[in-house]
């Protein structure tokens, strides 16, 4: 056995007992997955993943970035430099070298993770080693030839109710428009992500405007332009699904520009005259912007900020983004979201759900934030805290302050498309342990506990991401 059927509970025996039973009434309530990067591509095709290094460490920026940390090469990991053809690497031997390094993980949430998922999916019992992986790899690349093993089957197996993907707001959708027309009732929509389109530091920033104004038909070139073709792309995205969209800017600063202040930034940058401050001074004015729309049209805004993307410039020019060397960064939210939400915060219309790499603004910034402004919703434990003892701060350092329903439940937000189960899992087993607790010194009544249980799981999501329908 791979898994302990009491991992992460209390360790006290009577605490245990009532997390157990917490847990045993929500283990099987369907998943809502309403945030994620996981490809449309795979469930609109619904061909056979192709072995289990590409599906299970390859893309996983989780595992690459402990195995660098190692020494261990990327070419030895299977990535392609981008200057050159895709790479045919030998998976088994990828695989094998995963295997020999599989102890690194020990006490990290990737191998609660990947533990759950060898034995609830592929039927593994024994420990990954260096000597059972040949016995890995052939079970999983023999499953994954198989119909059950097919995307859409495991969405099933999975129990997933709802699964949202991100694209760029450029994107055409195709993948989601076949899967619509495919007659598969498996629920997978889109998220809006325009960061592509509203960061004057990204390289391809001019290029995009004139691409957005193409597919628009609107004039980028001008500030009342620019967003119009935003409400387009916004009112497409929701003809394909979407409920939500999704900013990932490193800061979380936001402004209040008079509308002559707003045609005079975007001048400027239009015409390359710009500088740091005036990029600066235009994402926040853009996230502003972004939740006035929100009101308008109804989509959730999340922000994702604190992040130092692609830190190793090396990496980033040979093999491209998302390799796992992204960083957190202290993060500000009380003087940086002032003007968004002295505009718009009271507007119960809107629900501004946001996120944090920085843990040290959970009950200084954020938990006071959310507990008083009916727009805003803290995002659940994010990233490189999406773990049993990242989820336990987040409740021990909001809940006094904000309670549990100012949360939005927990999304997933992974690229790795097996682990959904063992991520939703691992959440509710430390909901569940937490609830516990509070029972145990009678802070709640065991039927509150319940109750609650079944919202972080499963209602809070549904009803924070607008995915009652």
């Amino acid at each position: 056995m791979l898994n302990h059927p009491d991992r992460l509970f209390p360790t006290d025996t009577n605490v245990r007992a009532i997390a157990r039973a917490l847990y045993e009434t929500v283990e099987g309530l369907p998943i809502i997955s309403p945030h994620g990067h996981t490809d449309p591509k795979w469930f609109a095709d619904n061909a056979a993943f192709s072995d289990p290094a590409s599906l299970l460490v390859v893309p996983d920026h989780y595992v690459l970035r402990m195995l660098f940390s190692q020494g261990i090469t990327p070419e030895q990991l299977g990535l392609a430099r981008l200057d050159e053809d895709a790479l045919e690497f030998d998976t088994e031997a990828v695989w094998a070298n995963f295997a020999d390094n599989y102890h690194l993980f020990r006490g990290t949430p990737t191998r609660v993770w990947l533990d759950h998922t060898f034995e609830t999916l592929f039927n593994l019992d024994v420990p990954l080693s260096s000597s059972t992986a040949k016995l890995y790899f052939q079970t999983i690349n023999r499953s994954l030839s198989q119909a059950a093993f097919r995307p859409r089957a495991m969405f099933e197996r999975f129990n997933i109710e709802v699964l949202a993907t991100t694209e760029s707001a450029l994107d055409d959708l195709a993948s989601h428009a076949a899967l619509a027309g495919s007659g598969w009732p498996g629920r997978v929509i889109t998220t809006y992500r325009p960061d592509a389109i509203s960061d004057p530091d990204d390289s391809n920033f001019r290029h995009n405007l004139e691409t957005l104004g193409e597919i628009t038909d609107c004039d980028t070139a001008s500030w009342a332009g620019y967003l119009e073709a935003h409400r387009k792309r916004r009112a497409f995205f929701r003809d394909h699904g979407a409920t939500a969209t999704d900013h990932g800017f490193g800061s979380a600063g936001t402004a209040d520009l008079s509308e002559a202040e707003c045609e005079a930034l975007f001048t400027r940058i239009v015409a390359n005259s710009s500088d740091d401050s005036d990029h600066a001074l235009f994402r926040a004015q853009f996230l502003t912007e972004m939740a006035k729309m929100s009101i308008e049209d109804g989509m959730v805004m999340q922000i994702h900020p604190g992040s130092m993307r692609n830190h190793n410039s090396s990496i980033l020019t040979r093999y491209g983004r998302d390799k796992g060397f992204d960083i957190p960064t202290r993060t500000d939210y009380v003087a940086a979201l002032r003007p968004l939400l002295n505009r718009v915060g009271m507007n119960s219309q809107l629900t501004l759900i946001v996120f944090t790499l920085d843990e040290t603004t959970y009950g200084r910034e954020l938990a006071p934030l959310a507990g008083v402004y009916p727009a805003l919703k803290l995002g659940p434990p994010w990233w490189f805290f999406d773990s049993p003892d990242g989820m336990m701060r987040f409740r021990e350092q909001t809940t006094e302050t904000a309670g549990f329903y100012n949360t939005v439940g927990f999304n997933d937000d992974t690229r790795a498309f097996p682990s959904i189960p063992a991520r939703h899992d691992m959440a509710r087993r430390v909901d569940c342990a937490y609830l516990a607790q509070r029972v145990a010194d009678h802070r709640l009544r065991e039927s509150e506990a319940h109750e609650i249980a079944r919202d972080l799981a499963y209602e809070l999501p549904r009803k924070n991401y607008r995915l009652m329908g």
